[in-house]
């Protein structure tokens, strides 16, 4: 088994080809989007983290960015025309400065050969970490398919709301954390 390293690259890190072909190969080729797909228009704001064999195969990816103040969390799913808009984080939306700064996980991905070794909670507890200690991140905010819900349980992010659909990629929850430790009473 190859070595593997865990990198976090902050706001205007330098992606490689390889992270990019990672996020397709996982996320977005399965679906039968064009390579392009997997490049979000916000990728230059967000934190990202990978798994990297030392090798310079990247085989699993995931980033987390801010969500602004005057957001509910509501955003195109991919780039380019036909994009899916998920849903807003119904909580967002009341104003509750207790949730503030917020941020969202996405793209999250492994490749088939390297899933079930526990590196996509790897990347989730790397990307709320850097997440608090980049924009003192107070929740976390998600939109989760179906098969990732007991990944994210694991790390206590907690499913709320009715199950959906995201056009062209299936049915989804939304998950949330307090990353502060803290619960929201409801």
């Amino acid at each position: 088994m190859a070595s593997l390293e865990l990198v976090v690259g902050l706001p205007n890190c330098d992606l490689s080809d390889a992270y990019y072909e990672c996020r397709y190969s996982c996320l977005r080729e399965p679906l039968g989007f064009p390579v392009g797909a997997e490049r979000l228009q916000d990728d230059s704001e967000a934190i990202h983290a990978w798994w990297e064999t030392s090798e310079g195969e990247v085989v699993a990816v995931g980033r987390i960015h801010r969500i602004p103040d005057s957001s509910d969390g509501a955003q195109s799913d991919h780039a380019g025309p036909d994009a899916a808009v998920c849903p807003a984080f119904t909580p967002l939306a009341n104003g509750d400065d207790d949730l503030r700064p917020a941020v969202q996980i996405r793209q999250m991905g492994t490749r088939e050969g390297w899933r079930r070794q526990g590196l996509a909670s790897g990347l989730v507890i790397a990307l709320e970490a850097a997440a608090i200690s980049h924009w003192g991140a107070k929740s976390g905010w998600l939109q989760a398919r179906i098969e990732a819900i007991p990944m994210y349980a694991s790390e206590s992010w907690i499913q709320f709301g009715e199950r959906y659909d995201v056009s062209g990629i299936g049915p989804h929850y939304s998950m949330w954390k307090m990353l502060d430790g803290e619960e929201l009473v409801e």
